[in-house]
């Protein structure tokens, strides 16, 4: 077992991890390194429950009453990692300090896109990656029209919410629809609805040339020629690994740190471990068990589940690793509760499905892979995507899974007024 585990990233994962590593018994010095000076907290309701104002700053903390101290955790905030020495061991910190570490844990996550350098330095352009822009957002809902940039999952939770406030919204998507690129028309054009039918304007395959202030108003630029003017614009165009600072380290990076089932960092060149060092959340390029490729999830319960594996590893160093669960995200958006679980982008079918469940309309996008659920997503309905993970494990016929949503709706109790 370590004596000491060095975790950087202070957000779910790296928290995660320390608080595993505590649950499973380590009696080793933990200590975790986060950029940000605030006090650890979740990530998920700054477009969502914080920037509506239905959570406060205190009730999205990450840690418990106890805080650091509870889990016997050493924390160095505000600071960053700047190197590692895979052979030494040691940690380099943009304070000048150097920690040894026995086992490194990397979770670092991303930060957001940006369309050009210095765009977010303008005072009404704004991503959404830390508790600053929630705040500064939900104060500017009421000065004027928004332009959210991207219809994803942070730019259309922004745009639902914003949109809740009381705000004009206008959201631009480059693709025909929101959501394309990861499930396809036949979801996007659910959103597409859901999102108009609550008055956001929204603008498909429209890419953005340029954004630039003029006077009160900031003006984005489409390609096709046209101009949208904004007292605010939210960027919500993807985001890019914070995995920048392990550049010759011996790691196999690219989009993110390469790593096995157990979360265990690939090297770059012999051998095919780098001792020691794991990465996890959103920064981790993870194995794909059904083609064996690499790919990164940036979703909550992934981070969560990948602390869980790679704390047990450390603990229990000859175990074997943990399969991950299937992959599943939700996003909130107008009171509807999308969940998805599987991975779509390996069906070759889908198919729309839409059921009266206690008197509520419910719908089911089913994928398919040589018949068998590759994935799914529901609007609404979380006892169907609860079938449908359980389905999702054994490899269930896509005929099969359409059975027990079909018996789901029919058992379903009518809802109250």
């Amino acid at each position: 077992m370590s004596d000491h585990v060095v975790i950087v990233g202070a957000s779910v994962g790296g928290v995660r991890t320390a608080q595993e590593l505590r649950r499973l018994g380590f009696e080793g010095d933990v200590t975790v390194v986060g950029e940000e000076s605030e006090q650890p907290y979740d990530k998920p309701p700054l477009s969502k429950q914080l920037l509506l104002g239905t959570q406060t700053e205190e009730e999205i903390s990450l840690l418990g009453d106890g805080g650091w101290e509870a889990i016997n955790t050493r924390a160095k905030l505000g600071t960053r990692a700047e190197s590692i020495d895979i052979d030494s061991m040691v940690v380099s910190l943009s304070d000048g300090d150097e920690l040894d570490y026995d086992a490194l844990v990397i979770a670092t996550g991303v930060r957001p896109r940006s369309l050009a350098p210095g765009l977010t330095d303008l005072d009404s352009v704004y991503t959404v990656r830390e508790m600053r822009d929630s705040r500064a957002l939900a104060a500017r809902a009421a000065l004027g029209p928004v332009v959210v940039v991207g219809a994803g999952f942070i730019g259309a939770e922004v745009a639902s919410s914003l949109r809740n406030l009381g705000a004009e919204v206008t959201m631009t998507e480059a693709l025909a629809s929101p959501f394309a690129r990861v499930f396809g028309r036949e979801v996007g054009g659910l959103v597409t609805d859901l999102h108009r039918s609550n008055g956001v304007d929204l603008v498909t395959q429209a890419s953005v040339n340029a954004i630039e202030k003029s006077g009160d108003q900031t003006l984005v630029r489409l390609v096709d020629g046209r101009v949208l003017e904004a007292a605010t614009v939210v960027l919500g165009i993807g985001a890019t690994p914070n995995s920048e600072w392990l550049e010759n380290s011996g790691l196999k990076i690219g989009d993110g740190v390469f790593v096995d089932a157990g979360c265990a960092v690939l090297a770059s060149g012999f051998g095919p471990h780098a001792e020691g060092v794991y990465a996890i959340g959103d920064v981790a390029r993870q194995v794909d068990p059904g083609t064996n490729k690499h790919y990164r999830v940036e979703h909550w319960t992934n981070a969560v589940e990948q602390a869980h594996v790679v704390a047990r590893q450390i603990v229990d160093p000859v175990a074997t690793p943990e399969p991950l669960k299937a992959p599943y995200f939700w996003s909130d958006q107008f009171g509807t509760k999308i969940q998805m679980v599987g991975r779509p982008h390996e069906s070759t079918s889908v198919s729309l499905h839409h059921f009266e469940a206690g008197g509520i309309e419910r719908t089911a996008a089913l994928y398919a892979y040589e018949g068998r659920l590759a994935a799914a997503v529901t609007f609404g309905w979380p006892r169907a995507i609860a079938a449908c993970r359980s389905a999702w494990r054994t490899g269930t016929p896509v005929a099969e899974v359409l059975t027990k949503l079909r018996d789901l709706a029919d058992r379903a109790k009518p809802v109250s007024a």
